[in-house]
């Protein structure tokens, strides 16, 4: 099979978002709509003593793995973490952070290392003097992801900064194999490792945000409990199943059973937004993945979600998303 750095978590010939079963949970229907997308990996060997920083990007998640270490992870927020061999995180908000050999080392911007091309968007990254001792080395295999769970967006603001794959092994022993075997590629750089680790690398970020899922969501289960709401879960179900219908508030406050008022306020409570606005980035996110992904005309994708005029389209996706539906299918190519 050849590579490709995407991951997506949903059943085989079912369009993503729409389709939801009615009576199934509704987090767990929505969230077979994630998409890890891979942007850049680097597979970098480093000498103690070392300090490697890492900035923030608007919408990337990062995503280390220790091949060997021990290495620490020290969030500029605060906090520090070990990161022994084997070990994973993601860090589902990109955040600034620094991977260091020890405590209290000055760190290099990560971008200011000299790489070299791997195979697609994976580069070698070696800061290795001639005469330091190579089994002292740490190995790591990181990458820099897009991040998007779609209409469950907001739950990316609820999730830890630090997402461990050590405090779900217990739960989730399968994805023990999937880092063993990340270890063994990135330490023996056999014939096309580098496609590999990056193919493992989005299928344990994914792993780890739906074992955070599984588990209860930590701090944000309040958000998760009203989101199971069975009434409301309804009214978001009916808005994925068709949203090219010109929905009105009354209609959906009549499909949760509830007056204009309690539903507004309920919906806003639970999802952050109105309704108006909900439907509005569910449609503009469709048409993004459509436009950039599928490869849609901007005038199917436009006439697909109801609108009566490319133009207006237009106008809806650029102040929703920020760019034109043009530039997003040129940002895919």
């Amino acid at each position: 099979m050849p590579y490709s750095p995407h991951v997506l978590i949903h059943r085989p010939n079912m369009p993503d978002q729409t389709l939801l079963h009615p009576g199934a949970d509704l987090v767990s229907e929505l969230l077979l709509g994630m998409r890890l997308t891979g942007v850049q990996y680097r597979r970098m060997q480093v000498a103690p003593p070392f300090g490697i920083g890492f900035g923030t990007v608007e919408g990337r998640a990062q995503f280390h793995f220790i091949a060997r270490g021990p290495v620490l992870l020290r969030l500029l927020a605060g906090g520090t973490f070990t990161l022994n061999t084997g070990d994973a995180v993601l860090l589902p908000r990109g955040g600034a952070h620094e991977l260091l050999s020890a405590p209290e080392l000055p760190a290099r911007d990560v971008a200011s290392f000299a790489t070299v091309p791997l195979c697609g968007n994976v580069s070698a990254l070696e800061s290795c003097p001639a005469e330091s001792c190579r089994t002292k080395d740490a190995v790591i295999f990181t990458g820099c992801m897009e991040f998007d769970l779609g209409a469950m967006q907001p739950l990316v603001g609820l999730m830890p900064e630090v997402m461990q794959v050590g405090t779900l092994l217990d739960r989730y022993p399968e994805m023990l194999p999937m880092l063993e075997a990340m270890e063994r590629e990135a330490r023996a750089e056999r014939a096309g490792y580098a496609g590999i680790l990056a193919r493992l690398a989005d299928v344990v970020s994914a792993s780890i945000v739906r074992g955070w899922v599984e588990c209860g969501c930590g701090d944000a289960c309040g958000w998760i409990d009203a989101l199971r709401d069975p009434r409301l879960g309804r009214v978001i179900s009916a808005l994925h199943r068709d949203p090219g219908h010109n929905w009105t508030v009354a209609e959906l406050a009549a499909e949760m059973g509830a007056s204009r008022s309690v539903f507004a306020e309920r919906f806003l409570a639970v999802t952050g937004v109105t309704p108006v606005r909900y439907v509005t980035e569910l449609r503009m996110r469709l048409a993004a993945q459509w436009i950039g992904r599928e490869r849609l005309s901007i005038e199917a994708a436009a006439h697909r979600l109801g609108y009566g005029s490319q133009a207006a389209f237009s106008r809806a996706f650029k102040r929703t998303m920020g760019y034109s539906p043009g530039a997003s299918r040129n940002a895919a190519s």
